[in-house]
This record gives structure tokens, sequence and C-alpha cells, in this order.
């Protein structure tokens, strides 16, 4: 059963997602709140398993409430669905620590495949041994806990799509990771200007979580994709 929280203000449309993932796809358990604040009040109460949320909505929005969510936790997957998707909302909302986005309308069969690629994402991190901690230069990431902590004691959670990223990347360092490889794995959409924009999003996020150590850089490689180099010193 997935404990799933939605958090909708138009009413009729949060009956629909509610009505449809439980009644018509099953196996759901659907929580609803009508703004951010609600949302934010029904996540502490029910610990759900994924959230769903609009962003514009009366008393709280989708962003601040996101802001306030990852500020203590990084690993449950947020996903926006939203009609408001132009390059600089996704940019935001990739920066605040969602995990992905739906547009505005969709089927339920749509949502919940969504739903279920970020539920694999997470699984397949969460399900790795604790032995694989991978370094690279003044990092180590651990997989199993979400983390990336630098030498200096400092550490960093992260989202699922940013820990499984970072994993293929600190495997392979010196090694070029295909960008169809990162997309098809961690991105479940078919618009490929969208998922491309998002993956460099979230490249430049991962560039400034590493800026703490000179010897250690994520490359692009032009029209190929990406590559972790780590310098001895």
């Amino acid at each position: 059963m997935i404990r799933l929280l939605v958090v909708e203000d138009d009413a009729n449309l949060s009956y629909i997602i509610q009505g449809g993932l439980e009644d018509m796809i099953g196996d759901y358990e659907v929580t609803v709140a009508h703004n951010g604040k609600e949302g934010l009040e029904a996540y502490r109460k029910s610990k759900p398993d994924v959230i769903v949320a609009d962003i514009e909505m009366p008393i709280m929005d989708g962003y601040e409430m996101v802001r306030r969510i990852r500020e203590t936790d990084r690993e449950i997957p947020i996903l926006f669905s939203s009609a408001r998707v132009s390059p600089k909302d996704v940019v935001k909302g990739y920066e605040l620590g969602v995990d992905n986005y739906v547009k505005k309308p969709f089927m339920p069969e749509e949502l919940d495949a969504h739903i279920h690629a970020l539920l694999r994402i997470k699984k397949g991190i969460t399900e790795k041994e604790t032995a694989q901690m991978l370094t690279a230069g003044s990092y180590t990431l651990d997989p199993v806990q979400a983390t990336l902590r630098h030498t200096s004691g400092s550490t960093q959670l992260l989202t699922p799509r940013e820990t499984g990223i970072l994993d293929l990347l600190f495997r392979k360092p010196g090694e070029v990771v295909r960008r169809e490889v990162i997309l098809d794995k961690f991105w479940n959409t078919e618009d490929d200007y969208f998922a491309s924009r998002s993956l460099d999003v979230f490249v430049t996020k991962l560039r400034k979580l590493i800026s703490k150590d000179e010897t250690v850089c994520i490359k692009t490689v032009k029209g190929i994709g990406l590559m972790l180099i780590s310098e001895e010193r």
C-alpha cells in the first residue's frame, strides 16, 4: 500500500486524483490537503511515502512547503503536478528539492507511473549495502543514508535522484556516463527537452555540492555525457 499525500487547492481535482488512485488503480491510501500549510501538517502526521503537490495555492504555495520539508527530509519523493512548467519554474522547483513534474491534465495511470518511477529510484538507492560507500577526493558518498560527507565533517543530505546521479559518477571516475543513460534511469517522461533541462539543473546543484574540493569536479563531455574527475593530491 502506497501512502500518498496530495496537496491540491482544487477540491474537485483532488477528489478525482484520490478516486482514480484508490478505486481505479488500487494499492493507494490517499490523504488530501488543500494548501501548503495543511500539506505540512498532513506530512508530519501521516508520514506519506510520496507527496504530489500543486504549485500555486493559497496560504502557502508548493514552493514554500517543499522548502520547509527539505530542511529536514531529503528522502521523501516529491512530485509537482502543475500546468505551470516553464523553464524558470522547473529550475526553481528542482533547486528546492522537487524530484519530478507531471503536467496537468493527466490520467491516473500517468500519475501512477510517475509515482512508481520515483519509488523505484528510492528503492534502488536504499537497497545498496553500507559497505558500498564511495569516495572522491575529500568526499564520501553514502548511497544508503543519502548523504555526501566532506572530510571537514560537514554532511549534505541528498534527494534520491541526487544520490542516484552521484552514485553513477562516483562508481566510474574518469569514465563518461552517457546523458541518455542518466535520463532513462532517473526521468520518466517523453518530453526530451524537459528532461534534458532538468538534468542540467541537477548537474549545477551537484557541482556546488562538491565545490569545496578543487581536485574533484563534474565535467560535461559535450554531446556525450558527464564524467567525474578526481585528481590525486
